[in-house]
Parts: structure tokens; sequence; C-alpha cells
């Protein structure tokens, strides 16, 4: 197979979400800002100080559950993308964040593989977030 192009990177995630107002709010204690407007598109671009990039789209009817995801939570598992994932610097801090800013973490931290430490949280309609910290593996001598 010949390969006629090469993905470079990662450029965005797009998030639906139904209140404009809250979700603005909830990313932002996330660090992340408004970069771009797109009122055509019922949208945003938000960006943090690394360039970390997100859209987030709000034109979501409102989940009357707010804790149920129907990708994650539905016994009928459906496709889709399910999550996001971000490095952060220190899971200690960002779990005292979670709870500091009344944040339910709904799994962890927990280890995966053998680097990873892994916590998950759900923004105000649902979608699952996860934060990620990077750790050297332990080597047994």
């Amino acid at each position: 197979m010949s390969k006629l192009f090469k993905v470079l990177s990662y450029e965005h995630v797009g998030i639906r979400v139904s209140d404009r107002s809250e979700a603005l709010r909830f990313y932002a204690g996330l660090g992340m800002n408004i970069e771009t407007e797109l009122p055509e598109h019922d949208a945003a671009e938000l960006i943090n100080d690394y360039s970390v990039t997100l859209n987030l789209i709000f034109n979501a009817e409102p989940n009357p559950s707010r804790t149920f995801n129907v990708l994650q939570d539905s016994q009928v598992k459906l496709p889709g993308i399910t999550h996001v994932a971000f490095v952060v610097d220190s899971m200690n801090h960002f779990v005292m964040f979670c709870h500091e800013s009344s944040i339910t973490i709904t799994e962890g931290p927990m280890k995966i593989g053998p680097n990873r430490i892994a916590c998950f949280i759900r923004d105000p309609d649902g979608n699952v977030l996860e934060f990620n910290e990077y750790i050297e593996p332990i080597v047994s001598i």
C-alpha cells in the first residue's frame, strides 16, 4: 500500500454540549479559553497555554440524566468516541483541583500499563474526560 500522506499531529476534538455558559465555565477551570468564536457553526475553539485545543459545539439537547453517557454507560456498546484523554504534570495536583472544584472523579486514579496513572471525570453533560500522568516504569533488577 502506497502512503500518499502522513498524519502529522492531532489538531482538536469536538465536544457537543448543551449549555454554553456552563461548559465554558467548566472548561475554563481546566485551563481552556476561547481562541476563536465560530457562530456559523454554533461552536467555539478553545485552547490552553500548552496549545491543547478543543472545539465546543453548543447544540446538544440537554441530557436529563447528566451523568449517563450513552457510549460509556449503555449495556449495548455503540460505536463512537468514548472519551478524550489529556496529559497532566501531576496527578496529585489534578486530584486536589477536582476536590477543590467539586468535580466528581468517576474512576481512578489508577495505574494503566507500566508508566501511566489515569483518572476520569465527566463534564456537565456527562462527556468523559481522562487525565493521565506519565511516570517512570519501575525496573526490577
